[in-house]
């Protein structure tokens, strides 16, 4: 009796373990052109994902967990500059996004929660902060026209 049920344990274990696998895998168009290529698991993807263009240029590179994004991801022109970069969790935009100009300096950055603008947002000009807003679940609340009037009414800290 012991004898099969350790057999079965390690029948289970084994055909667990088989099922389990992570595959890498890559996507190509009907061209052969790669679109995707990244991890699976389970028929889902996890880990590590990066998407192309047509052209061939990264379009989005990021974490997946069962299927839905979640970590640090970037997005791309199809020129292949960087235009936004962010965290995900349980699939949706979430804590600071940063936005790129076309010379990849941050244009903007803003306090994300469930892909709306929730915190602050604050506008860039030549890497220098010339004003922020105040948003709650994708609402402008207030707006500041100077960094020295956001701080006035403002702690740095509040934009941890």
């Amino acid at each position: 009796m012991k004898y099969s049920s350790l057999a079965f344990t390690v029948f289970l274990f084994v055909s667990i373990s088989v099922f389990a696998q992570k595959t890498y895998q890559r996507n190509y168009s009907k061209n052969h052109d790669l679109i995707s290529e990244g991890w699976i698991e389970n028929n889902q993807k996890v880990k590590f994902w990066r998407f192309y263009y047509k052209n061939g240029k990264l379009e989005k590179e990021g974490h997946f967990s069962k299927n839905q994004e979640t970590k640090y991801w970037k997005f791309y022109s199809t020129k292949g500059r960087l235009v936004k970069e962010g965290h995900f969790k349980n699939g949706k935009k979430t804590g600071w996004w940063l936005f790129y100009d076309t010379n990849e300096k941050v244009n903007h950055k803003c306090q994300l929660k469930d892909n709306q603008k929730n915190g602050y947002c604050l506008i860039y000009e030549n890497e220098e902060l010339i004003a922020a807003s105040k948003f709650k679940a994708g609402i402008k609340l207030k707006e500041w026209t100077t960094f020295a009037s956001f701080k006035k009414e403002n702690k740095l800290s509040d934009l941890k």
